[in-house]
């Protein structure tokens, strides 16, 4: 077979793996800069990041860095939620921020959860946000005011809110997610480490997989 052949018929069959698999990662653009910056970054886990739940005397932590406009983030987004559902007692479950810059509204909607965490609602928008992907992804106009629509959905203090959405530390804060998660590999979305180590994974069950072992060593 020649060269030329040989390459074609390769990518064929990853592209034909990753449909198959029913999660597609997203890509950051490679040349995207870092606004915020940060001589620490490379940290899995802050003090400050955003936990679903932590689990007393458990030192299993699966932490995913995401994009809330990303197709792959919404397809995993069930089966990260069955995950915490069948183990949510006995794993930290760890939110990061990492928004694609090709994504027009991703910045925004990170932003808009980071306003509504302030007032102890990261995980209502975290779940609003993939739960009305359809309706303000993939899309060219700013979708302010469909995440403030959220916010008063959510029965958030809305000035408090409007100030946190604009605030240049809240997307500083978000920038400090990205710087992580570039300092530690993360080149698309949605990448998710289970005890340190990148997951790979296309279906619930070798996430369950992963997890059984973590849980056993």
């Amino acid at each position: 077979m020649a060269p030329l052949t040989r390459l074609l018929v390769t990518l064929f069959v990853v592209i034909t793996a990753l449909i198959g698999g029913g999660v597609y990662l997203s890509v950051r653009d490679a040349a995207s800069p870092i606004q915020a910056q940060v001589t620490d970054a490379g940290q899995l886990v802050r003090a400050d990041s955003h936990r679903l739940n932590t689990v007393d005397g458990s030192d299993v932590t699966f932490v995913e860095f995401l994009d809330f406009e990303c197709e792959a983030c919404r397809a995993a987004f069930p089966l990260v939620e069955q995950l915490r559902s069948e183990y949510g007692d006995r794993v930290n479950f760890v939110v990061r921020y990492f928004p694609i810059q090709s994504h027009f509204n991703a910045e925004r909607a990170a932003r808009a959860v980071e306003a509504a965490a302030g007032q102890g609602k990261f995980e209502p928008m975290y779940k609003k946000m993939f739960e009305t992907q359809s309706q303000w992804g993939e899309q060219q106009a700013p979708a302010d005011a469909t995440f403030r629509g959220f916010a008063t959905e959510l029965g958030l203090d809305m000035p408090a809110f409007d100030a946190a959405y604009s605030d240049p530390a809240t997307l500083d804060r978000i920038n400090v997610d990205v710087a992580d998660g570039t300092a530690l590999g993360v080149q698309g979305t949605p990448t998710i480490f289970l005890d340190g180590e990148k997951l790979d994974f296309r279906t619930y069950d070798d996430m369950k997989a992963a997890v059984d072992r973590a849980l056993q060593n």
